[in-house]
């Protein structure tokens, strides 16, 4: 098995700038690993809900994360920009797989890269449910 390398800024087709809080460094000085979902977790939820297509408390179908990978590079730190870029990998049609790549600011190489898959399922039910139609308009410029 090779070992995973880091992807370039220009692999990805939208960035959000997260601000490193203070909690996230861990006693060793750098953001701990958990943190690292959160991050992805924030710029996927942050661009849907920025293009319509995700209404948290009254749409009809929601994102379930079914699976999550991360690859380590390099550190990232309190106090630190971070820019995580966003692309769309997969469109089934119930299912997304989001993947993220966390930059520190001005670099070109990430520091770590992830992925995350999203199962819609109907609100009530939790049963799969096909992407709905404003938000595969939202996810296409991801591609």
């Amino acid at each position: 098995m090779s070992r995973p390398q880091p992807d370039a800024r220009s692999a990805y087709r939208h960035f959000l700038a997260i601000t490193s809080r203070w909690m996230d460094n861990d006693v060793y000085g750098h953001v701990n690993n958990v943190v690292y979902y959160s991050y992805f977790d924030t710029v996927v939820n942050q661009y849907l809900i920025a293009q319509g297509a995700l209404d948290l408390h009254a749409g009809d179908v929601i994102g379930l994360v079914v699976e999550t990978q991360c690859n380590y590079f390099s550190a990232l730190s309190f106090p630190q920009t971070i820019d995580a870029g966003l692309r769309v990998a997969h469109l089934g049609s119930s299912s997304v797989r989001y993947e993220v790549g966390l930059f520190a600011q001005g670099e070109d190489q990430c520091a770590a890269r992830g992925h995350f898959v999203h199962v819609y399922v109907d609100r009530e039910s939790r049963r799969p449910a096909p992407l709905p139609a404003p938000l595969l308009r939202a996810l296409e410029p991801l591609r």
